[in-house]
């Protein structure tokens, strides 16, 4: 398994962490998929309208894995959530924890559509737990309608740094699309102003410039390295994040349990997990209009 060359296929937002963390590996770069959220319409409504132009890069990437095949004499292919990266010449895997998608109404036209993409795969890679009582991501990672899945357990890149002390009150741990990771950012930033006593870590998930001005008693950054947001994750009492299931691994990996989890507004999967990881993980769901009623 050492001899085997690995490419890995990039986006711009995935780009720098790639190029941190595999520096010596080959990298293609690949068109995003550029799933941008309403701030009035769902998230599942939303994709339905996008449905088009998401087709067509699904398509492009369908051929485009084609090409690479050919040019680099693949025969694994790895694809995690991207429909379009498989072909019936190599053995191709998918990764994903959404083998049950919340969607609201849209629910189960949203499943339909997911499990006939995930069929044309030969393997599923769960990153999740096995034991449904121990499981991160709840009903949305089991279905009785797929039997060829593998569930891989929790997967994080971070890991836990042999000496940390506790330095801030909170840790805001900002991510996801824009216009939502703006507004977050905003919301955050008000509630930080009003707790000048708190000592606040601020990881903006953005290279982008901040459109308020940071209260005195935050430090941020920008986009941390992996042993760097492991630090500051464990060096701060309190988390309050998005209840995206990337950073609910990552908590997980840490066993940091002191959480606050705001799922993005419409975002029906988010809003499971902040409400599961409260009833079975001691996590606070706390609504994004709701923040600025939150004591610190």
């Amino acid at each position: 398994m050492k001899d085997n060359v690995v490419i890995i296929g990039i986006t711009p937002l995935t780009e720098l962490i790639f190029n941190e963390e595999f520096p010596e590996l080959k990298k293609i770069s690949i068109k995003p998929y550029n799933i941008t959220y309403s701030k009035f319409l769902p998230l599942s409504l939303k994709l339905l309208i996008d449905a088009p132009r998401i087709l067509s890069v699904i398509w492009r990437e369908h051929q485009q894995l084609k090409t690479i095949i050919n040019d680099y004499g693949v025969n694994v292919v790895i694809s995690d959530n991207r429909f379009g990266l498989y072909n019936k010449s190599v053995e191709s895997i998918y990764i994903t924890h959404q083998l049950n998608i919340k969607a609201g109404l849209f629910s189960g036209l949203a499943n339909t559509i997911h499990h006939s993409f995930i069929k044309q795969f030969n393997e599923v890679w769960i990153p999740d737990i096995e034991n449904r009582e121990e499981s991160l991501a709840g009903e949305l990672s089991y279905t009785k309608t797929l039997f060829y899945g593998r569930y891989i357990g929790a997967q994080s890149r971070l890991k836990r740094p042999l000496d940390i002390k506790q330095e801030f009150d909170y840790l805001f741990l900002i991510s996801g699309p824009e216009p939502t990771r703006t507004s977050f950012e905003k919301d955050l930033l008000h509630l930080a102003e009003q707790y000048s006593n708190k000592k606040v870590a601020v990881v903006r998930g953005s290279k982008q410039p901040a459109q308020i001005n940071f209260p005195k008693n935050c430090s941020f950054f920008n986009m941390p390295t992996a042993l760097e947001l492991s630090g500051l994750i464990l060096s701060s009492r309190t988390i309050i994040c998005r209840s995206g299931y990337s950073t609910l691994m990552d908590l997980y990996a840490l066993n940091h349990q002191d959480v606050i989890l705001v799922p993005t507004p419409g975002q029906k999967e988010q809003e499971y997990l902040a409400d599961y990881w409260q009833a079975n993980k001691s996590a606070r769901y706390v609504k994004q209009k709701d923040l600025k009623r939150l004591k610190l």
